[in-house]
């Protein structure tokens, strides 16, 4: 594919029941394998541990980029209702926290799918312009929560918080990366906490 050759992964609206087991098992696995190996990841691999032969995984994916197109919106969908869930089942500051912890997960898959998003990014800037929507509305509506009922400082901007977190995905790659990630996010929280 070149890179500027569009990419759509929509899922095609009439899909069997089967079939549209088959693309989600595809999906959520190549989303724990983008994370787990990186780039190092092979389509082959994926289609194996999602049960599915590799025919199967190119019927609904074509090429590596449109596979990790779908990876990614699902991430970005998921970070997205976690906010909404989190913030009816936890106190404020608690749901920041806990999605600001999956928002390391979020960045792990990312990072294994870094080469392909370039290429996508050259051929379908809305997509990541959709994406950085989607979290930056997830996250000023937990911040917003819990500054304004005295969970965590006044002083804070999303964008701050973004930009903090943005951070984070910059730590050199390592087997301790995940670990020295969710310490910084404790780091991080114990800043951002209202002194009471």
């Amino acid at each position: 594919m070149s890179p500027a050759e569009p990419t759509s992964c929509s899922a095609p609206a009439k899909l069997r029941a089967d079939a549209r087991r088959n693309r989600d098992k595809l999906v959520e696995t190549a989303a724990a394998s983008f994370a787990e190996k990186g780039g190092e990841a092979s389509l082959e691999d994926i289609a194996r541990q999602a049960g599915v032969g590799i025919g199967t995984l190119y019927r609904h994916f074509p090429t590596r980029e449109h596979l990790v197109e779908a990876v990614y919106r699902r991430e970005l969908e998921g970070l997205a209702e976690a906010a909404a869930d989190l913030a009816a089942t936890h106190p404020p500051d608690v749901a920041l926290e806990e999605w600001t912890r999956r928002f390391v997960g979020y960045m792990a898959t990312k990072r294994g799918m870094a080469n392909s998003l370039r290429i996508l990014m050259t051929s379908n800037s809305a997509l990541f312009a959709e994406g950085a929507g989607l979290v930056r509305g997830a996250l000023d509506g937990l911040l917003q929560t819990a500054s304004s009922q005295g969970f965590v400082r006044k002083d804070i901007e999303t964008t701050d918080l973004l930009h903090a977190l943005s951070s984070i995905y910059s730590i050199p790659d390592s087997p301790e990366w995940r670990q020295r990630a969710h310490r910084l996010i404790g780091l991080l929280m114990d800043g951002l906490r209202a002194l009471k």
